[in-house]
C-alpha cells in the first residue's frame, strides 16, 4: 500500500518522519481535538488544525486556504519541505485523509496516513506523550497542484459533460434525501449523475483502510482509468475515498473541495432528487 503506513513501521522511524495529528470530529460529537492531542498523542508530533488551516473568507467549512497562508502555517508546525509527514487521527481513518489530500495538493510529495491512526497505536500499548507542541518553525514551500483539486465551476461542467465520474462519499440517506443535511440552508441530495460510495465502506471496524480487494468491491461500479471527482459533505470524507482510490491504483483522483455544502447550498446547482 502506497500511501499507508503501519503503526510498526512508524514506531520504527519516529525520529525520521514529522508526525501529524489531524484529528476532527463532527460537531454533534462534542469533542475537543486540540485538547485531547494535549492529553495525548503519539511522541513528536503536531496538531494540523484542520478547520483553522484554512480559507475562512470562503464561508465554507475548512477550505484549502492559498498558498502562502498554507506555507506559514504548516512551516509553523516544524514541517519543512522533503520532509516525511505521517498523519494521523484520534478515529483511525476519518480525518487524517483530509491533512493528507491537503498536503499534496499543496505540492508535498511524501505524505503518508498512519493506519489505523492513534486508537490503533493505543491499543498496542506504544509510547504516548502528553502537553502541547513547541516545534521549531521551518521553510515550507507550498505549491498547488490544480490536478488534485476541483471547484464549483469544474465539477459543473463535468455535471453538464460527464467528463469524469463523481463519486460521492456521504451516508446513503444523506445521498438520497432521505434524512436531513447537518447543516443548515443545506439541500438534500446528490448531483446528477453521481455515484455514491459511503466512506465507511472502505474503513475496517479496527479503523484500518480495509484490503484491496473489498475496496475494489466497494468501488464496483467506479472505471479506475477514467478521470474520477470525489465529493462528500465537507470536502472531508471525500478525502478517504481519495486514499482508498490511490491504493486501488486510479491515478486521476480530484477531490471537490466544497463538496455538498457549497453545491447543495446554492439554488442554483442541479439536485437529485429535488
Amino acid at each position: 500500500m502506497r500511501e499507508l503506513v503501519s503503526t510498526e513501521w512508524l514506531a520504527e522511524h519516529l525520529k525520521d518522519v514529522r508526525v501529524v495529528d489531524a484529528s476532527w470530529y463532527m460537531p454533534d460529537d462534542k469533542r475537543e481535538p486540540a485538547k485531547e492531542f494535549e492529553q495525548a498523542h503519539i511522541p513528536g508530533a503536531v496538531f494540523f488544525d484542520i478547520d483553522g488551516i484554512a480559507d475562512k473568507s470562503s464561508g465554507l467549512p475548512h477550505m484549502l486556504p492559498s498558498p502562502g497562508e498554507f506555507s506559514k502555517a504548516v512551516g509553523a508546525l516544524g514541517i519543512g519541505d522533503g520532509e516525511t509527514v505521517v498523519v494521523y487521527d484520534g478515529a483511525g481513518m476519518f480525518s487524517a485523509p483530509r491533512a493528507w489530500w491537503e498536503l499534496k495538493a499543496m505540492g508535498h510529495k511524501t505524505v503518508k496516513v498512519l493506519d489505523g491512526g492513534f486508537p490503533k497505536w493505543k491499543r498496542e500499548g506504544r509510547a504516548i506523550e502528553t502537553g502541547p507542541a513547541y516545534p521549531q518553525a521551518k521553510f515550507f514551500t507550498a505549491i498547488l497542484n490544480p490536478s488534485l483539486v476541483r471547484g464549483l465551476d469544474a465539477v459543473r461542467e463535468i455535471v453538464k459533460d460527464k467528463s469524469a465520474q463523481i463519486v460521492d462519499a456521504r451516508s446513503p440517506a444523506r445521498f438520497k434525501a432521505e434524512e436531513p443535511e447537518p447543516r443548515a440552508g443545506v439541500r438534500g441530495g446528490h448531483m446528477p449523475g453521481a455515484q455514491n460510495v459511503h466512506y465507511r465502506k472502505l474503513v475496517a471496524e479496527d479503523g484500518t483502510l480495509k484490503p484491496s480487494e473489498e475496496l475494489r468491491a466497494a468501488f464496483d461500479a467506479v472505471d479506475l482509468n477514467r478521470p474520477i471527482v470525489t465529493t462528500c459533505g465537507s470536502g472531508l470524507t471525500a478525502a478517504v475515498l481519495a486514499l482508498g482510490l490511490d491504493e486501488l491504483g486510479a491515478r486521476d483522483v480530484a477531490l471537490y473541495d466544497g463538496s455538498w455544502t457549497e453545491w447543495g447550498g446554492r439554488s442554483d446547482t442541479p439536485v437529485v432528487p429535488r
